[in-house]
């Protein structure tokens, strides 16, 4: 038995998410079926994370197991042209049989893109929030830095959470402008990301930590608020849940 590391990049517009469910077409059973047809044998695909309904992926990591029939280009070049267009494999490559995708994850890096302008973008819109109200992104900025280090994330999870602990840990949390002077390469006024590196997140912990972190860019309140919010352990202290279609599961580090 062979095992088979895929990156994968896909829009979450369309798909009820990643993992597989009785209702509704997801990411995984979509590429699973694509990867059947070429293989010639069932697959089942394990992933770095579960992204939920209507999230987006610039890069997941997914394994599986397979007999070996096929080469590595193939499944790329095969499995891309079965695939939809909002769907793509990147790279294929074989690894130890006991890879875990899942399981041996140091860290996954989450960018949750906002949109700050009086007007929304026909072309942004789709992958951003819009903002139409201004938002001091240094008090943005300083509201994220005491989620970093190891917390019980109790107050940032959603519902329905099947998670056996809320304890986690956050490496890295920080805000990027993709329209300050002199910035290389993309350059789009009004467009910057939040991005929060970690462990392991819990369900919807990244929308649920920006959306907070936007009342705090707002004024509703002070940064030093999110200390408060954390030690309550209690949801309804935090904001709102973010809209999906701005978070990316941007990259897993292995």
């Amino acid at each position: 038995m062979r095992r088979v590391k895929l990156a994968v990049a896909y829009d979450g517009a369309s798909y009820a998410g990643w993992q597989t469910q009785p209702n509704g077409t997801t990411i995984q059973s979509v590429m699973e079926q694509a990867l059947a047809r070429i293989l010639q044998e069932p697959v089942r695909l394990r992933a770095a994370g579960r992204t939920d309904t209507g999230v987006h992926a610039l890069e997941q990591v997914v394994d599986f197991g397979d007999s070996g029939k096929r080469d590595m280009e193939t499944i790329v070049r095969g499995g891309n042209a079965l695939l939809p267009e909002d769907i793509r494999i990147l790279s294929a490559h074989e690894v130890p049989a006991e890879f875990n995708a899942r399981r041996d994850a140091l860290g996954k890096e989450y960018r949750y893109f906002l949109f700050l302008s009086r007007s929304a973008s026909p072309f942004i819109s789709r992958y951003a929030w819009h903002i139409e109200s201004s938002i001091d992104l240094d008090a943005v900025r300083e509201a994220l830095l005491p989620l970093v280090g190891e917390h019980d994330f109790t107050s940032f999870q959603g519902q329905g959470c099947a998670a056996q602990s809320p304890v986690r840990t956050i490496f890295h949390v920080g805000v990027t402008r993709y329209d300050a002077p002199g910035r290389p390469g993309l350059s789009v006024p009004g467009l910057c990301s939040i991005d929060i590196v970690g462990k392991g997140f819990l369900r919807h912990m990244a929308r649920n930590i920006v959306g907070t972190v936007i009342d705090v860019g707002r004024g509703k309140y002070l940064p030093e608020r999110i200390v408060k919010i954390l030690e309550t352990r209690r949801r309804s202290e935090a904001g709102v849940t973010a809209p999906a279609h701005g978070l990316f599961l941007w990259k897993v580090s292995y």
